[in-house]
């Protein structure tokens, strides 16, 4: 069974696709650069993947172009001031590309063409069969003769409109000056036919257009069979796509509703999304109160009350009640189209394993054609025989495909994906996993990582009101958990101050100027600059600053993260070395480390700080996995060696973390070890049954032991075995590590720091 497909297999090419088209279809980065995502089906293996990435890096104002296997896509990261010709170098190369529009609908077009090649090459084999058995059973001369005829004509159809599923996919890779691996397959098939027309015509005993046309329907079930297995393998993907609303009903100034494309919302749009709808952006609520389903965003199966002000998910469901929402973000930057990315992303990573496997398959075309013509000149040269010898080089031929090779990683990287998706954890980059196994110190942070992130105000009371709005109308204006605490602890009153030049410093506080006076609530180093010294209040993490004079001490409370200390039990026993990184006080992390069984912890760490931690582990010769949520954690997450963040962290900490969690419990991290450290098992064995394959398949094949059809079946078989192997991950019971939430999660109270 090849991986290679046809280049018309999903659907129609780019063709017309315009410079213009190309930039309105485009992602902008918010950093200067744009991203495209195009769908190439005529990738199919190692060396259709290098000749892309290579072709489209070596463009001015390509950042970056990175191929996903599975879903025959490339995406392609570029400068917006100057948008590449993109369209033209793929077709160029014989790639040629398409806007990707729906999944789902280009996978049941490419089966269905399988599946009306496969009826077609099974009726024609069968028909042939029943004439070869009157054959077999003696006919002579004239009879022999119209048996081989009627043959040949059932068998040039199924030729025709069965094999052009290798037939374009080897014309294409020809006409371009390359190989690919239905290139032999073509060649063996054509050969084998032409052989049997032969032997009819010269009036010869034997013709095999039976075993010509069982080939191609062998290696046509094959081929069928491993695009249902991998489109289960990344049916995850399917799923999340199918959850996207393909629209909703905007509200315009005016009053007047209308129905609109998904791609038409904006920020700012406002929606109308009733009972029983998907919410398709992510959204704010400006009207109504509704319970949503929210499983997909955090895996609990419990409805989550909204009501005005509450941020929404896109993919999440409407269950009671009429929303009025404010659209946040477009469909292609919402919460659900990220979760989409990095699925399809898992798969794309460049692991130690997968450039093997790639080199591999690069050098098969020369390699395989040049060992079948060197087992026919040897054949030729023994016995003189070139009908025999023809016969054992076409199944050379067929038999070295090196699929199971070309199938060994991908497949696996998929299926671990799905696995963790699963579970409630996303993956970013395939290679991920691979670095995740190495990793044998983590580190975490605490407010959002370790507890929930949810914490309450507790001294509300002590705090004059004035004071109290002043904090709340600065907290109103972060996202920091601490922030939003004190404004809600404030109610409407949040909205009453009025300030200017408000501005946030991550991992300190937030600043804003009133009365002419300048405010400060946060780390209380930082609030107060030179200023008040005070004992209890200096000493107090979050405070609220005047002039740099302290004015009010916070204290919260938060919620211990479910299963976190079953999560740091079952690292430590795997033994990996645990460390908090806080930006919180002393007395806060104490309790926390205590909570939890941490033996080793720091406290009132700056971001930098982190970093530098962490740098002083990996020089140390230690893999760090860095677990984090906040603005401030996002440096230490790019520099850890892997890393990973809940779906509830800031923007910019999800976009650096190779792993996102989505379920509040902290046992994500002991299952991604895991799943990845399975997944590199799998892989290992994956690439010795390819290996073993070869080494005793392609022997037998040229000392002339195989014929054509027994190579198909063989070939077929080595792949469908390396996919079933790894689909043995989605039946991994569950890790001890992955324990039952408590039913009363602890709590613990601390005077929080700004930057936990």
């Amino acid at each position: 069974m090849s991986c290679c497909a046809p280049g018309a297999e999903f659907g129609a090419a780019a063709g017309g696709l315009s410079s213009d088209e190309l930039r309105h279809a485009a992602r902008s980065l918010g950093d200067g650069t744009a991203q495209i995502e195009l769908s190439v089906p005529a990738v199919h293996c190692g060396a259709c993947i290098r000749t892309v990435e290579q072709g489209l890096s070596r463009l001015d104002g390509v950042v970056s172009a990175r191929v996903n296997l599975s879903t025959r896509r490339v995406s392609v990261r570029f400068t917006e001031s100057a948008t590449p010709p993109v369209v033209e170098i793929l077709t160029g190369l014989g790639y040629p590309p398409h806007l990707f529009d729906e999944a789902g609908l280009q996978t049941e077009r490419t089966l269905s063409e399988l599946m009306r090649a496969v009826a077609i090459s099974g009726f024609a084999a069968a028909n042939i069969m029943l004439l070869s058995v009157s054959v077999w059973s003696g006919a002579e001369a004239a009879t022999r003769d119209l048996f081989h005829w009627l043959s040949a004509l059932i068998a040039l159809p199924a030729l025709v409109l069965a094999g052009s599923v290798f037939y374009r996919s080897a014309w294409s890779a020809l006409r371009h000056g390359r190989m690919n691996m239905d290139v032999p397959i073509a060649i063996g098939v054509t050969l084998a036919y032409a052989m049997s027309l032969y032997e009819t015509v010269t009036h010869g005993d034997h013709a095999y257009f039976d075993a010509a046309i069982t080939l191609l329907f062998f290696l046509l079930i094959g081929r069928t069979l491993d695009h249902v297995m991998r489109d289960k393998a990344r049916s995850a993907v399917l799923g999340l796509a199918r959850l996207a609303p393909r629209g909703a009903i905007v509200i315009a100034p005016d009053g007047s509703r209308d129905y609109r494309p998904v791609g038409e919302i904006a920020p700012g749009t406002r929606l109308l999304i009733t009972a029983g709808e998907r919410i398709p952006v992510d959204a704010r609520v400006a009207g109504g109160a509704s319970d949503l389903d929210c499983s997909l965003v955090n895996g609990e199966s419990r409805p989550q009350p909204v009501m005005a002000g509450s941020l929404v998910r896109a993919g999440t469901l409407n269950l009671t009640g009429p929303l009025t929402l404010e659209a946040t973000a477009r469909a292609e930057d919402s919460f659900l189209a990220e979760m989409m990315r990095m699925m399809e992303a898992a798969e794309g990573g460049r692991t130690r394993y997968r450039r093997i496997a790639d080199r591999v398959s690069a050098l098969y075309a020369p390699v395989v054609h040049l060992t079948a013509l060197v087992t026919f000149l040897g054949w030729m040269v023994v016995d003189g025989d070139w009908h025999r010898a023809m016969t054992i080089a076409i199944a050379v031929l067929i038999i070295t495909c090196p699929c199971a090779l070309g199938l060994a990683v991908p497949i696996v990287q998929v299926v671990a994906a799905r696995r963790l998706f699963e579970r409630g954890v996303m993956v970013r980059d395939g290679s991920a996993m691979e670095r995740l196994v190495d990793v044998d110190a983590v580190m975490f942070d605490k407010t959002g990582t370790l507890t929930l992130g949810r914490p309450r105000l507790v001294n509300a009371e002590e705090i004059a009101p004035e004071l109290l709005t002043i904090a709340a109308a600065l907290g109103a204006q972060s996202r920091h958990p601490l922030s939003q605490a004190i404004a809600a602890s404030a109610g409407g009153r949040a909205a009453v101050a009025d300030l200017d030049e408000v501005t946030e410093s991550p991992g300190f506080g937030i600043e804003g100027r009133a009365g002419g006076s300048i405010w400060r609530l946060g780390r209380a180093s930082w609030a107060l600059g030179q200023g008040d010294e005070a004992g209890d209040v200096h000493r107090s993490g979050t405070i609220l600053a005047r002039d740099g004079r302290a004015c009010a001490a916070f204290r919260f409370e938060d919620v211990l993260r479910p299963g976190a200390a079953q999560a740091i039990q079952a690292l430590e026993q795997a033994g990996r070395s645990v460390e908090m990184l806080s930006g919180d006080t002393e007395a806060a992390c104490r309790d926390v480390a205590a909570d939890l069984g941490i033996r080793r912890y720091a406290a009132a760490l700056l971001p930098s700080e982190k970093v530098a931690r962490i740098a002083e582990m990996a020089t140390a010769g230690h893999r760090t996995l860095m677990v984090g949520d906040g603005l401030n954690d996002a440096p230490a997450l790019g520099a850890a060696h892997v890393s990973m963040a809940p779906a509830t962290a800031a923007d910019i900490g999800r976009n650096v973390a190779d792993f996102v969690f989505l379920r509040d419990g902290l046992e994500a991290v002991p299952l991604a070890i895991d799943v990845s450290a399975r997944a590199g098992r799998l892989i290992r064995e994956n690439i010795a049954l390819a290996i073993i394959y070869n080494m005793i398949a392609v022997p037998i094949a040229i000392l002339g032991y195989v014929t054509p059809l027994i190579a198909a079946i063989a070939m077929s078989s080595s792949s469908l075995l390396v996919i079933a192997n790894a689909l043995r991950l989605l039946r991994t019971p569950k890790t001890a590590a992955a324990a039952p939430r408590p039913t009363v999660p602890a709590m613990n109270r601390y005077a929080g720091g700004r930057a936990a």
